[in-house]
């Protein structure tokens, strides 16, 4: 796969205006500001691929990116308090109908911020993947803020903070250092290839 050649393609406000599932998509979800937009502009050695903002809540959008065959998809943030009501609904309708939609979700990846336990949202997130048999990759995000012993620590919270941990991939990253960026590529790699020989 040729990550240098990702290109944006379209974004959508509703789950009626999505395209049709011709390819194989690879969606990352998460709290806002967690990261996901420098997490596909590193994957795609860009710095502006996808918007980064310094204000939470900023991506009302999912916003869909081509490179080869695939679809980067990168859904809204969730969990910003200070949104309207009815946004968080049709945030909330835009991710769920995505996801339950039947398209061609090879994997989603759950960012979560490594320097705090998950959010209730990010728990509601993994159990719903989970009861709804979505396979899905943790990355835990802005990982060069926490040194060595902290980083340990924090592994060990997520192993009683997050059900079934263990049976869990995980990546630790940093959009900084690059940390985890071979991996992550490397996942959608393998997953991308056995795709295309079914």
């Amino acid at each position: 796969m040729n990550f240098n050649k990702a290109e944006f393609y379209r974004s959508y406000g509703e789950y009626k205006q999505l395209p049709p599932a011709e390819r194989t998509e690879f969606a990352f979800s998460g709290r806002s500001n967690v990261g996901k937009s420098s997490l596909i502009n590193k994957i795609f050695n860009r710095k502006s691929l996808a918007r980064v903002s310094s204000v939470p809540g900023k991506t009302a959008t999912i916003n869909f990116y081509k490179v080869d065959n695939c679809y980067m998809v990168d859904l809204p943030g969730y969990g910003y308090a200070k949104i309207a009501k009815s946004d968080k609904i049709r945030w909330s309708n835009l991710i769920e109908g995505y996801l339950m939609s039947g398209r061609d979700i090879a994997l989603i990846f759950q960012l979560i911020d490594m320097r705090h336990p998950p959010s209730e949202d990010d728990l509601h997130m993994i159990n719903f993947m989970i009861d709804n048999e979505i396979p899905f990759v943790i990355i835990f995000t802005k990982a060069d803020k926490l040194r060595k012993a902290e980083r340990a620590e924090r592994m060990e919270g997520f192993r009683r903070e997050i059900e079934y941990f263990d049976e869990i991939t995980s990546v630790e990253f940093s959009a900084v250092t690059g940390e985890g960026t071979d991996k992550i590529r490397s996942i959608i790699e393998e997953i991308g290839a056995s795709d295309n020989e079914e």
